[in-house]
């Protein structure tokens, strides 16, 4: 029997260092470590919240039941937390052998949240009652001190969504973008956009994988959403340097660069499969009569188009093929919203029939 308790107080000890690890590995350091047991709570939570958002439903109900899932799995994960280290301790109380199960297990949660309605009869269960009430209150703080963290990296990141209704309506298209710049200055300030882009990149880099459940904040309005908007500023830089008669743009194509390598940094967060290394040739989701349209709809708009259309169409497909399957990926992880060329193409209600310039006329004014 003593040689049962010992286990069992090794194993509790176990299981409370490996609880705290999983809260330090989410909250604390600053890169992409990944946690099994937080990984583990989203994942479930995800599968119950999608039994109730299926894809037959209208996309405004499944938005706004998926607008509750990140925050309640984040709620979960600290009762998570508490749970386990109240099981952990209870088997280290028990280990001790001056507890029964049900004394270790009071005593454990008296402890936790530091209730004190019962207390310690030795000298080592009151070192274990002091930790494990350390050791709640850090949990909690954790979390406190997370959350703000969490709704400042949230608050930057709706800044650019916001901003590309503005430039690219809403759904925002590739099309909308590069047409309202030409329309409105000939291109003369698109570069800005190129700029704050590459640094929204950089920023969602850092951020996203450092707070991976940040991915699944949802912005405020439906129709908004990061992957989307992400999508939109990839595709208009893409088409600005492959399809539109002007000189080469260095901004866009550093843009690019760090909005595909900002993608991938995420996915690999989720084990999104994609080619590190794909050929300028590889299959991508947009086909090529949906890039001649889109081509042709920017020519009725007085925007000079390369003569050369198969070429034009070999360049877009080479930019595209660096970020389309990550792009598309992290779409369905997040259930993003149908947006021209971003959405995830997999999900036929999200994808409108028609084409673009159809589209954009059955939505009303902005």
């Amino acid at each position: 029997m003593a040689v049962v308790r010992v286990l069992a107080f090794l194993a509790g000890a176990a299981v409370v260092l490996a609880t705290f690890g999983s809260a330090v590995r989410t909250v604390v350091i600053p890169r992409a470590i990944p946690s099994r047991l937080t990984g583990f709570v989203f994942f479930e939570m995800r599968r119950i919240f999608r039994l109730r958002a299926r894809p037959g439903a209208p996309y405004e109900k499944r938005d706004r039941i998926m607008s509750l899932y990140a925050p309640v799995s984040l709620l979960v994960l600290l009762l998570t937390w508490i749970s386990i280290v109240i099981l952990g301790y209870t088997a280290m109380y028990w280990g001790l052998g001056e507890w029964t199960p049900r004394e270790a297990f009071i005593l454990s949660g008296s402890a936790v949240l530091t209730l004190g309605f019962a207390e310690p009869t030795d000298l080592p269960s009151s070192v274990l009652v002091f930790t494990e009430a350390a050791l709640g209150l850090i949990l909690l703080a954790l979390l406190i001190t997370y959350l703000p963290s969490i709704y400042g990296v949230f608050s930057r990141r709706e800044n650019m969504v916001a901003g590309m209704e503005l430039r690219g309506g809403s759904p925002p298209s590739a099309v909308e973008v590069l047409g309202r710049s030409w329309r409105v200055d000939r291109f003369a300030k698109l570069s800005i956009l190129w700029r704050r882009g590459e640094q929204w990149f950089l920023e969602l880099q850092e951020t996203h994988t450092s707070f991976p459940a940040v991915v699944f904040f949802r912005s405020p309005l439906p129709d908004h959403s990061w992957v989307t908007s992400a999508g939109v500023i990839l595709d208009s830089a893409s088409i600005l340097l492959s399809a539109v008669d002007r000189p080469r743009d260095g901004d866009a194509a550093y843009c690019i660069r760090a909005g595909y390598l900002a993608l991938r940094r995420i996915a690999d967060v989720f084990g999104i499969p994609y080619d590190p290394e794909p050929r300028p040739d590889d299959p991508i989701a947009i086909e090529r009569d949906e890039f001649d349209d889109a081509c042709a709809e920017l020519a009725e708009q007085g925007i000079p188009i390369r003569a050369d259309s198969d070429q034009a169409w070999r360049d877009f497909a080479g930019w595209r093929v660096n970020y389309d399957r990550v792009l598309i990926g992290l779409a369905g992880l997040t259930m993003a919203p149908y947006a021209p060329w971003s959405s995830d193409r997999s999900v036929r209600d999200w994808r409108p029939r028609g084409s673009i310039r159809e589209l954009r006329r059955s939505q009303p004014a902005r």
